[in-house]
């Protein structure tokens, strides 16, 4: 046997002790495939950093007394070791706590497509069958990072390219789209659909309506964006397979004309590009990576759509719809979780609760619960157990209490950018600290103060409201929700500071860990 086929066959057993230890590890319930994902800016490099941050540091300055298993006293340690999928790119944890415990701090980069991390928990089971044969052991924690943009397109595998066109125009057609689309939908009128196709116009018109999407996104602040690949194309960037776009009246044409339309032409390419991309982009993540994630968190940045005003936070709502739709929920029995991986915990968790006032918590949870409500009842009767929180991944204000006018008032202190666009900033609500009010806020500090960090505010940022609000309260009521710096001077080998994070492990590990 020659040296290569000795090292193609240890390969192949190496395989098949790999695969035998995953089914075991999934019998016995020591592995979890836990799913992040959410909408833009909605905090997902700053939650996943922050979970395994608490997890291999804890003890050093953590706060986990709400994690059962370090409570009782059974978590022993964990460590980042090598991911599965090596074809997969690495979740960048180092570059991440780099840019929190730098001097001045900064907010990890976002990342723009899936990425993966694997941690070995190590802890002593106290309860399970376990405790029987061994004094402690290991659940693998696989990390998978991915953005809710793409989840957005898992409906389109139901939609035919006619009904996904009328959807999409509906959309177009309706404020606040509709004054930047009008141009758009105003160059695809003058189109036969049925002509012959040209490449050239086709890639130009695609470039356009992408713009629109990055538009919608980025500056309108919308949350249904789709296709997903569009703002987030990955390996995909200038293929193709992503220069389609709705076209106007296809409900309208012949139905006969329009499925007997050749290749070719407009209207025929357009719909060939569409169903490739559904079997090639769409159908080919949820095939290799969604099925087999067993526990799910979604973040949602609620803050920013109150921000942006009553469309923002609608079309927020429908995005938050869209996505449950297209979940494998169900119980996770020993069967289903060798041969079909489902969905059995499902964590809602309203970002950034850091940027309001403590009080303020509770009523983010339930507009949260107001947005997913519909959702929340179909999820409980497929026996879902589903759990919603406010959280800060990574803290970056301290609370108190000011005095305004006489009256004490709850307030936060934090860093801002230190710009001019933030020095012309209307902060309302902001009030000066009154010496010797709480212990929380650093004593001496000017309301305005600034530094090499940024600059120093102390801000009461406003009331969320606990129902989805009605139009009259659109009308009287004005939100602006300040966007933070990280505190300075944290350490990459302690925990980092948060709202929570205890009970996000509490709920999406502690019961492997008995």
């Amino acid at each position: 046997m020659t040296t290569e086929n000795k090292s193609l066959k240890k390969r192949g057993l190496s395989k098949l002790k790999e695969k035998a230890n995953e089914l075991l590890n999934r019998t016995i319930d020591q592995h979890v495939t836990l799913a992040v994902t959410g909408l833009s800016r909605s905090g997902k490099t700053a939650f996943i950093t922050s979970l395994v941050n608490q997890l291999i540091n804890e003890g050093s300055n953590t706060q986990l007394s709400f994690f059962d298993p370090v409570h009782q006293g059974n978590f022993i340690a964990a460590k980042r070791i090598p991911q599965k999928h090596f074809h997969v790119p690495r979740f960048d944890y180092d570059s991440a706590m780099s840019a929190l415990t730098s001097e001045p701090a900064s907010w990890p980069k976002p990342t723009h497509g899936i990425s993966e991390l694997r941690l070995a928990i190590r802890y002593q089971p106290k309860k399970s069958i376990l405790k029987y044969a061994t004094s402690m052991t290991t659940l693998t924690l696989d990390i998978t990072d991915y953005p809710g943009e793409w989840l957005l397109d898992l409906p389109m595998l139901k939609q035919t390219y006619q009904e996904w066109s009328e959807q999409t125009h509906e959309l177009m057609l309706s404020e606040p789209r509709a004054s930047l689309s009008h141009d758009f939908l105003t160059k695809l009128n003058d189109i036969d659909p049925f002509s012959k196709a040209s490449e050239e116009l086709l890639a130009e018109l695609a470039q356009e309506y992408t713009a629109l999407l990055h538009t919608f996104r980025h500056d309108l602040g919308l949350s249904v964006i789709q296709p997903g690949r569009f703002i987030l194309p990955g390996d995909l960037a200038g293929a193709p397979i992503l220069e389609f776009f709705p076209f106007p009246g296809v409900a309208g044409l012949d139905g006969n004309d329009y499925q007997n339309a050749p290749d070719d032409s407009f209207i025929g390419m357009l719909r060939s590009r569409y169903l490739e991309y559904k079997e090639q982009v769409v159908r080919k993540f949820y095939r290799d990576h969604f099925l087999r994630f067993d526990r799910q968190i979604v973040l949602a940045d609620c803050l920013k759509p109150l921000n942006q005003g009553k469309a923002s936070f609608s079309d927020l709502e429908l995005a938050i719809s869209m996505i449950l739709e297209s979940y494998n929920y169900g119980k996770s029995g020993i069967l289903s979780r060798l041969f079909s991986p489902k969905i059995d915990k499902l964590l809602f968790a309203a970002s950034k609760a850091d940027h309001v006032t403590p009080e303020q918590h509770t009523p983010m949870v339930a507009l949260l619960n107001q947005l997913i409500h519909q959702n929340k009842q179909q999820l409980n009767y497929d026996a879902v157990e589903v759990k919603t929180l406010a959280i800060a991944s990574v803290k970056a204000t301290t609370s108190g209490i000011s005095k305004h006018n006489g009256k004490e008032v709850p307030v936060l202190q934090g860093l801002t950018q230190n710009s001019p666009e933030n020095d012309q900033q209307n902060i309302p609500k902001t009030v000066s600290k009154a010496d010797g009010q709480t212990d929380k806020l650093e004593q001496g500090d000017k309301q305005n103060s600034t530094n090499v960090f940024g600059r120093k505010i102390t801000v009461f940022p406003g009331a969320v409201p606990s129902q989805l609000p009605s139009d009259s309260f659109w009308q009287n009521n004005g939100f602006n929700f300040i966007e933070f710096l990280p505190l300075q001077g944290l350490n990459k080998h302690h925990g980092l500071p948060h709202i929570r994070m205890d009970q996000v492990l509490q709920f999406l590990l502690a019961d492997k860990m008995i």
